[in-house]
């Protein structure tokens, strides 16, 4: 083998490929491959196309591009692997190998620069952004804007996602967030929470509200001040120097303070922070740092439900039912404590909808850059939804939120369903927050 070929090999993981027996249990897992019908567009096929190349069989890597772009990355079929192969190390080594031969536009390299390099590491940048949404929401601008009919003119199908984005936070509110919060009565645990890029800029409120619930079961919780994004959207675009670069800032930063946790409230952050062991681990410097980092690391829901979970208040009776978030699932293995904790409020009829862990076609920004892919897989999903006859849709990721939030509009169903996050929705019950998810936490 010359020594070309050899270092391909490296940078595809193609010794995972090899577990991979192509017996087709991954096949009705796949959301991409039910929905288009092709072996390529499936994980065997995928995992086939990687190993070709590995190989030598396949010279240009370009050959790659489409099939794998069009892959969620949801991993549900690791969940039904049989011999246990590793789709998403695979999956995000071929993706950085094809960005690194990638011959991008000096547009294409500016706009990936700055949104990896200077907009999604910045907290700066993304506290701007989020009162700019502020601004946009409050001056009248974003009346305008639908009113004129601007926003059905936006490119990439932008306008039906504006439409669907949640109520801003204003500059004096956003600044409010303490960096220290007591348990209320004994103290349980102490936990870092982790408030994420998107979560902070877009989902404020939803941070607000899980200091507010981890401190009412008895946490003390510490925001920590030097952290940054988690570098899933990085991982995921084949940017994998920068993601890591990303983990080390993130696990420099939470080493500074003595918790029982580190606690996030986003499925695909958590996904990625639960990995960071294996992000990390041919680093000889940060491989145990990162499993330290990795086996503290929590979902909210975890550790809502250690606590004894939320205390209800008597309420309507109201159908409910949850939308699992894929990275919450299928990576961090988190499926039972959303759905106790539901299952614990009083007046809640919880229903499980068909095929419950199917993506719903989010997927970070797969829904901007692959929209028709993507409503493709929502629609199968609404329609589960609406067999359901729930009038909440309870989710987990901020991504599942907004496509699910999607999706009601694209039913017409916005008069008598809602989507909601897990916190949102505790808070609710709990009368921490008023009934409209877009209302302010009491204090």
């Amino acid at each position: 083998m010359n020594e070309q070929l050899e270092q391909l090999r490296a940078e595809l993981n193609y010794d995972k490929t090899n577990k991979c027996v192509q017996c087709g249990y991954c096949l009705p897992a796949c959301p991409t491959y039910l929905t288009m019908g092709k072996e390529t567009h499936s994980p065997r096929g995928r995992i086939n196309l990687v190993k070709m190349a590995g190989e030598g069989k396949i010279k240009d890597l370009s050959v790659l591009e489409e099939p794998l772009d069009l892959c969620l990355g949801c991993r549900a079929c690791e969940t039904v692997c049989p011999t246990g192969v590793e789709y998403g190390a695979i999956l995000e080594s071929a993706r950085a190998s094809i960005t690194r031969r990638k011959a991008y536009s000096v547009p294409q390299k500016a706009l990936r620069s700055l949104l990896f390099k200077k907009v999604f590491p910045s907290r700066k940048a993304m506290k701007l952004l989020g009162d700019a949404m502020w601004v946009y929401e409050k001056t009248g601008v974003q009346k305008l804007a639908r009113k004129s009919g601007l926003m059905k003119k936006l490119p990439a199908h932008l306008g039906e996602f504006e439409a669907i984005v949640p109520p801003a936070v204003s500059p004096r509110e956003r600044a409010s967030l303490p960096r220290v919060t007591k348990a209320k009565g004994q103290r349980k645990y102490t936990v870092a929470f982790f408030v994420g890029c998107v979560m902070d800029a877009m989902f404020r409120k939803i941070n607000q509200l899980s200091v507010q619930l981890l401190a009412e079961v008895g946490c003390d919780v510490i925001v920590i001040e030097n952290q940054i994004c988690c570098g899933a959207l990085h991982a995921h675009a084949g940017e994998m120097d920068e993601s890591k670069q990303l983990a080390k800032r993130n696990i420099e930063a939470f080493a500074a303070v003595d918790a029982d946790f580190i606690v996030n409230n986003a499925g695909g952050c958590g996904a990625m922070l639960v990995e960071y062991d294996h992000l990390l681990a041919d680093d000889a410097q940060w491989a145990e740092r990162a499993r330290a980092f990795a086996a503290k690391t929590r979902d909210i829901s975890q550790v809502l439900a250690l606590c004894g979970g939320i205390a209800g208040k008597e309420g309507p009776t109201e159908r409910v039912t949850y939308q699992r978030s894929c990275h919450m699932t299928n990576v961090q293995k988190v499926t039972a404590e959303p759905v106790q904790l539901l299952a614990g409020l009083p007046n809640v009829e919880l229903v499980e909808m068909a095929e419950a862990n199917m993506c719903c076609g989010s997927a970070g920004i797969y829904n901007l850059v692959q929209y028709d892919a993507s409503m493709e897989i929502l629609d199968l999903k609404m329609q589960h939804v609406i067999d359901t006859g729930a009038v909440t849709i309870v989710t987990t990721n901020p991504g599942c939120l907004l496509q699910m939030k999607l999706g009601i509009e694209r039913e017409h169903l916005g008069e008598r369903v809602r989507a909601v996050h897990l916190v949102e929705y505790l808070a609710q019950r709990a009368g921490i927050l008023d009934g409209n998810p877009s209302a302010q936490p009491k204090a």
